[in-house]
């Protein structure tokens, strides 16, 4: 059988409709490729592992996932409100340090895990060299709105992008045997590809094999469409060979996840946005509205080219959220809930990057959302944990880990299908 079918072979190869495929493909699960008539076409096996982990009986619970220590040590930079810090954690590694300049975020470090070394300091300030050989990773998700799609892009250009070498002057100066960066995936493509092979090149002067990965975190227990670029260092010493985690079977949906969610504070609507949301229906967006208030509602945007699907978007119960940003309620990546028309509130925000609730968040709501929506999925970070004890252990796992050799790259395609 061909490995790439077209929209209507696909469809009655899988028995849906065109149209289930075609939702697919803009919410980003599965991607196609256009032949020499600009026709689609579809991989037959990714396609057929999106139809089986989107089946409704195949839904997820929701859980902070969580693991026995291993004795390991790691320092992380730029570490936000401690997405990553709680999720290494939660696989069994040890906070040795936290560097973050955020006033508000390092209040909520302090305040959720006091026993933690928080410094609150401009990280070119900051000496690591006491560190050396005290820690086994060094951990930095360098600021990504230099790379965002969402921002403009500048890279190395942007003062925030030249962040990326006080990450490589801790891994310089601790030595750690495992350099772990993350950023959005933007970053692969940014200035065709040339900041992510700069960034490769100067971790493998370092003495660093060095691999990445894109991960979809709505396959790896976060019940969120999130992609995040994940780069691994190797120190080539030690001759590991890289893993990244494993895509599950399943995904974890919004009603499972809001569940019993506690009350919490979050933005309103004013009125006249109140009245054009509550036309939405569960799963919708602007193009359910009636055509003149498309119009009216969409403005200039209405004639141009794109789906605009975050533009007055109500999520759905049956499915994870769209990527969360740093505003719930903004015109181009509205997050309406599901059954009530409001934006999502803090605590839901916390729920769906899979933040524990009595996890904290110092601040105003303004900073709750931002200090959230700046986090990795606590979940994808224990994901990850997990992958680099398996690599610092020597072990590996085919049912749990992807091994990616040097320079190898892409989107996960998850687990195979099961008999």
């Amino acid at each position: 059988m061909k490995k790439r079918l077209s929209l209507g072979e696909s469809a009655e190869h899988l028995g849906v409709s065109e149209d289930t495929i075609r939702r697919w493909e803009k919410k980003g699960l599965i991607k196609s490729l256009r032949n020499v008539s600009n026709h689609r076409l579809f991989n037959l096996e990714e396609l057929a592992r999106v139809a089986y982990k989107t089946n409704p009986a195949k839904g997820g619970e929701y859980k902070v996932l969580k693991s026995k220590s291993n004795g390991y040590g790691v320092i992380e930079l730029f570490a936000g409100c401690g997405g990553m810090a709680l999720g290494l954690e939660n696989a069994g590694f040890k906070t040795k340090l936290l560097v973050e300049i955020d006033k508000n975020a390092v209040a909520t470090l302090r305040l959720n895990r006091p026993k933690w070394n928080v410094v609150s300091e401009d990280v070119t300030k900051v000496d690591f060299t006491g560190y050396k050989g005290e820690v086994e990773v060094v951990a930095g998700g360098f600021p990504c709105q230099a790379f965002s799609y969402a921002g403009k892009g500048l890279g190395f250009g942007d003062p925030r992008g030249t962040l990326f070498y006080q990450f490589l002057r801790c891994v310089k100066e601790v030595r750690p045997k495992i350099a772990l960066g993350e950023n959005v995936r933007g970053l692969e493509k940014h200035d065709g590809g040339k900041t992510l092979k700069t960034m490769i090149h100067l971790l493998e002067e370092a003495g660093y094999a060095v691999a990445y990965r894109i991960l979809r975190s709505q396959f790896l227990d976060v019940p969120q469409k999130r992609e995040r670029l994940v780069i691994v260092g190797i120190c080539k010493d030690i001759g590991k060979h890289h893993l990244f985690p494993m895509e599950r079977d399943y995904t974890v949906n919004l009603g499972e996840t809001l569940r019993d969610v506690p009350e919490s504070l979050g933005y309103e609507y004013s009125p006249k946005k109140f009245k054009v949301m509550k036309l939405i229906p569960e799963g919708g967006c602007w193009r359910d509205l009636p055509d003149l208030l498309q119009r009216e509602y969409m403005g200039g945007s209405y004639f141009l080219g794109g789906g605009k699907t975050g533009m007055a978007r109500r999520l759905s119960m049956n499915e994870p959220s769209l990527t969360l940003t740093c505003n719930p309620a903004q015109k181009q990546t509205e997050r309406c809930h599901p059954k009530h028309t409001r934006p999502l509130n803090v605590r839901e925000y916390a729920r769906i990057q899979t933040f524990p609730d009595e996890w904290t968040f110092s601040g105003s709501v303004c900073s709750g959302y931002r200090q959230i929506g700046n986090a990795v999925p606590v979940n994808l970070a224990f994901h990850i944990g997990q992958a680099l004890e398996a690599m610092l252990d020597g072990r590996t796992d085919p049912k749990r880990f992807v091994e990616v050799r040097k320079g190898d790259a892409g989107t996960q395609l998850g687990l195979p299908l099961e008999d």
